[in-house]
């Protein structure tokens, strides 16, 4: 059997015999719908069919075709006919395939066409084509044949594969929001880095990125990228710094795609060259938005093949950016909620402090905790008060009422290793000598008259601390003894009490009286003198470092400033000078007493204040040059304990060489007490 035997011009194509003349008059006569047709007109049917249709024998030769089922397998007819039919299968299925026409030809008679079924066919080229196939065996006279009619089911594939890709995804983002939910702020970051390599492997891409804007600055910062082994990795940073068109398109709250660099506009020069030179074949750049707010980008990126980003992706990936927004939103709450309840927890902590019977009881003569002054003199003294402060040594602050003595003690205390605790103080000379005891050292219920309660002193409330015992000269006679058992042991008892407490207390005394002369006289005791005076440091008077007046004026400005609400420009030049000339007997104290006095009486920006007549500096008394000298010499040496070599010892303050200063001090008879 061949073409030419089935062909219209030849033998019948399936031998059927051509209709009757008394069909055609049954026709005619409309009795019935029998139709017969002629051999072309079957073979017509066959040929002009929308469907690839073929025939083939009992031994699976092709014995023909239609046009429409060339064009699907890519073959001319005359390499077709008389090929056996498995030509067309893939050569996995061939075996099965023969078993399978075997088995379906070899009944006797026409068999009732079978369910279409869903196989592969293979294309001349080699490519494999996803088909539905049909099938009916026919007896055309002697011969069997079997009728084939094909149909490609690729877009019904591509359509089932989108449904499958659409199920995946709407798993993937299912896992990914179920992720992202209640997650610790701690984990968001792992966990964005893992979605974005889940969101490339989902849209095909080779890279993906994600950044935010930045609370202080409001520019977007790369902060997570993931790339696929093989291709170099994304360089973080800031968005309009790496590709400025594409950070004012995202703060616009637009989305950018770019199926290949040459689709970006031109004055997106940056952006094409770095996806040339990065090998990025397309993109497709979406924002993240919260509340129609552009919080941060989300990007993803084709560097094996050119993407064509359609809807689906588009949305896909919007989708995807509002679950990382969303996370990115929760995450900056909960820090926001954290950072504020540390706060909060701070301020408590604080409050109860600020509240406790120490902080009530131990208030500060002055605000400042600073030791202003930049003279030589002063540098001496917060030298020596360095060198101490690392130890738990007995200090002894002496100088004239008013100098900053408790200022150096509180220096002393905050660079020692006692600081984590309050600086407990007492002044000796504010309390009668009947309750000084009491004060310092506690008392018990009923101790004297008036005790209603038991209350502790401040050498217990000072333990692990430091004491300042402000005007120790003024201490009573009874007590003293008391104390010096404390410094000495670490231990006392309460009034009323026999149980003995031990403390671990630094004890800072400070006195503008002459202990010394006291001793001689009998009013302090020698031997609580020599354990004070273990480290003596000497705060020199106000007029001698007339130096440091300007800065202790600005400093007192700046802090009454605040009090009353007032700001200040300047200060008067003659006021300055007056300043600087007058005496100060009253030392810082004074200082500060005449600048809030003149605070109240003037207004403006520029303060000036007028020192009053009986204050001004009297003439000063006409001395013989020695005896100047001598008085100078004596107090700088005082004040750097007798050290005369080395820095910050008297030579250098003085500005003369040691043997030079030791030469002097032997012509003016000057000679270290013992």
């Amino acid at each position: 059997m061949n073409q030419k035997s089935l062909s219209p011009s030849g033998a019948r194509l399936l031998d059927i015999e051509p209709p009757t003349s008394s069909e055609q008059d049954s026709s005619a006569s409309g009795e019935h719908l029998n139709l017969q047709l002629t051999p072309e007109d079957r073979w017509t049917l066959f040929e002009d069919a929308p469907d690839a249709m073929l025939a083939c024998d009992s031994k699976g030769r092709i014995v023909d075709l239609n046009v429409q089922c060339l064009q699907m397998f890519g073959y001319d007819r005359e390499e077709l006919i008389g090929a056996q039919i498995e030509t067309l299968i893939p050569n996995r299925f061939r075996t099965a395939h023969v078993d399978r026409r075997k088995g379906y030809v070899s009944e006797p008679g026409g068999q009732p066409m079978i369910a279409a079924r869903d196989i592969w066919g293979m294309h001349k080229n080699g490519s494999e084509l996803a088909v539905e196939v049909g099938l009916r065996a026919v007896q055309s006279g002697a011969h069997k044949l079997i009728i084939g009619i094909v149909r490609d089911r690729t877009e019904r594939t591509l359509a089932a594969q989108q449904l499958l890709k659409q199920a995946e995804f709407e798993r993937t983002m299912s896992a990914l929001s179920a992720t992202f939910i209640n997650l610790s702020p701690e984990r968001v970051d792992g966990e964005i880095a893992n979605g974005l390599k889940i969101l490339a492997e989902i849209l095909g891409g080779d890279r993906s990125s994600i950044g935010f804007v930045q609370a202080n600055s409001e520019e977007i910062l790369i902060t997570h990228a993931w790339t696929r082994g093989g291709f170099p990795e994304y360089s973080k940073g800031f968005l309009h710094i790496l590709m400025p068109w594409l950070s004012r398109r995202i703060k616009m709250g637009e989305t950018v795609i770019a199926n290949a660099p040459e689709d970006l506009p031109a004055e997106a020069r940056l952006e094409r060259e770095f996806m040339e030179s990065q090998g990025i074949k397309s993109s497709l750049v979406v924002p993240l938005r919260v509340g129609g707010r552009v919080v941060g980008v989300l990007s993803c990126s084709s560097m094996r093949d050119p993407q064509r980003w359609d809807a689906v992706k588009i949305s896909r990936l919007q989708a995807i950016a509002e679950v990382f927004a969303n996370a990115l939103m929760r995450k900056q709450v909960d820090e926001k909620l954290q950072t504020a309840y540390a706060e909060i927890q701070r301020l408590k902590e604080q409050v109860e402090q600020e509240n406790s019977y120490l902080r009530q009881e131990i208030k500060l003569e002055y605000s400042h905790k600073i030791v202003v002054g930049n003279s030589a003199a002063m540098r001496a003294v917060l030298k020596k008060a360095e060198q101490v402060a690392g130890t738990d040594s007995t200090v002894l602050v002496l100088g004239e009422t008013g100098t900053g003595k408790e200022l150096v003690a509180r220096t002393i205390h905050e660079m020692s290793g006692r600081n984590r605790r309050v600086m407990v103080k007492t002044n000796c000379a504010a309390l009668p000598g009947t309750l000084i005891e009491s004060e310092l050292f506690g008392r018990e219920k009923g101790a004297y008259t008036g005790a209603l309660a038991r209350e502790i002193g401040r050498f217990e409330l000072a333990d692990q601390s430091t004491i300042f015992l402000d005007e120790i000269g003024e201490l009573p006679p009874e007590v003293q003894a008391k104390l010096l058992r404390v410094l000495q042991e670490g231990e006392f008892e309460r009034l009323g009490s026999a149980k003995t407490i031990k403390v671990n207390v630094r004890v800072i005394a400070a006195t503008s009286r002459d202990l010394p002369a006291m001793v001689r006289e009998g009013k302090f005791r020698p031997d609580l003198f020599y354990r004070l005076n273990v480290f003596p440091i000497v705060v020199p008077p106000l007029r001698d470092r007339l130096e440091d007046i300007p800065a202790l004026v600005w400093h007192i400005l700046g802090e009454f400033g605040t009090r009353f609400g007032r700001n200040f420009d300047g200060v008067q030049a003659s006021t300055m000078r007056k300043f600087q000339k007058y005496a100060w007997p009253g030392n810082v104290r004074e200082l500060r007493n005449v600048i809030e006095r003149s605070l109240i009486l003037t207004t403006g920006p520029i303060f000036k204040a007028e020192i009053p007549e009986a204050e001004e500096k009297p003439a000063p008394k006409m001395r013989r040059l020695g005896e100047v000298e001598s008085e100078h010499f004596h107090r700088v040496l005082q004040a750097t304990d007798w050290r005369i070599r080395g820095k910050g010892g008297a030579a250098e303050i003085l500005g003369l060489k040691p043997t030079t200063l030791e030469a002097r001090m032997k012509k003016l008879k000057i000679i270290r007490p013992s």
